[in-house]
């Protein structure tokens, strides 16, 4: 009785930090990144985007998860198209300075002293916080907020959406980030003493004067405003699953509200938000991935055999 308790309790606590870190991580540091993207480049008042993304978001929320995926599904693969190409078309221009990127890259991930300018007097360690800290946030990897979406998709199985889960990540990071860092470095961007979205709009705007800068704008606001609409699905089953359906239409009229405040925020407190909340999660998370992997060995294994063995692909 008194385990059942306890997990009760873990239950409880764990859904209640996932909804603390979706208004954080899902919202608030979005609206942030958006408000300071579309002030740098377009000078509109982060105020006044905070109140069209209060707009824009509830309306979409008002429609329910059917409307979130529709909205998402149509903005995201366009803009992760348009935004490799722009990359690509970045790096073109600075193809020459490529071999020395990768190669800034390796030798000062590996030494005791960072690089000059805008990371001038980091050391090793904070190269590896940083950069362990930006990937979480970037494909949520660890912690367990992806698999309340990939839970509510049709499928053949949990090993076949897992597999799509993993090609989200490595899309998402591997890919998407590995440009982005590269036309940073390679434009030379990276010794501005920008940072955030800002430093990725410099670099841009380097290779592509006049028009780099609105990519980015246009391409973070699009990526942005999905993430907010996400997390605002796993908030939401967090919630449900704790009072019932009734909590539904009250959260999404609170919801969007967080949006105007995370726009007028400072950047540096937003961020050191998003890195506290995004450890409160990954912990219990990582814990129970450590205690669930046999598990997981165990269908992926039955899954994989299954495969070899049947003339269907099962995936």
């Amino acid at each position: 009785f008194s385990i059942g308790i306890g997990i009760g309790i873990g239950i409880g606590i764990g859904i209640g930090i996932g909804i603390g870190i979706g208004i954080g991580i899902g919202n608030m540091v979005q609206a942030n990144s958006i408000a300071n993207a579309l002030n740098a480049n377009f000078s509109i008042p982060e105020w006044v985007t905070g109140v069209v993304l209060v707009l824009l978001v509830g309306a979409v929320l008002l429609g329910g998860i059917d409307r979130i995926s529709s909205v998402a599904g149509k903005l995201v693969p366009f803009m992760a198209v348009a935004y490799i190409a722009a990359a690509t078309l970045v790096l073109l221009i600075n193809i020459t300075e490529i071999p020395a990127a990768f190669g800034l890259i390796f030798t000062h991930a590996f030494t005791p002293s960072a690089a000059t300018g805008g990371f001038a007097g980091a050391a090793v360690w904070a190269a590896i916080r940083f950069g362990v800290a930006r990937g979480v946030f970037s494909n949520e990897a660890g912690l367990g907020s992806a698999p309340i979406a990939h839970a509510a998709a049709s499928t053949k199985g949990p090993v076949s959406q897992g597999l799509v889960a993993m090609l989200g990540t490595f899309i998402d990071t591997i890919i998407v980030c590995s440009f982005t860092a590269l036309a940073i470095i390679a434009s030379g961007a990276w010794t501005s003493g920008e940072t955030g979205a800002a430093l990725t709009s410099h670099a841009f705007d380097l290779a592509l004067p006049g028009v780099g800068g609105y990519i980015i704008a246009v391409a973070l606001t699009i990526f942005a405003f999905t993430t907010i609409l996400g997390w605002s699905y796993y908030c939401e089953r967090s919630l449900q699953y704790l009072f019932g359906v009734k909590i539904i239409m009250p959260f999404r009229a609170v919801w969007p509200l967080a949006a105007l405040v995370g726009a007028t925020l400072k950047l540096g407190f937003v961020w050191l938000l998003a890195d506290t909340l995004n450890a409160l999660m990954a912990l219990p998370n990582l814990v129970a991935l450590a205690l669930l992997s046999p598990i997981v060995f165990k269908i992926t294994k039955e899954f994989f055999d299954s495969r070899g063995k049947s003339e269907n692909n099962p995936f």
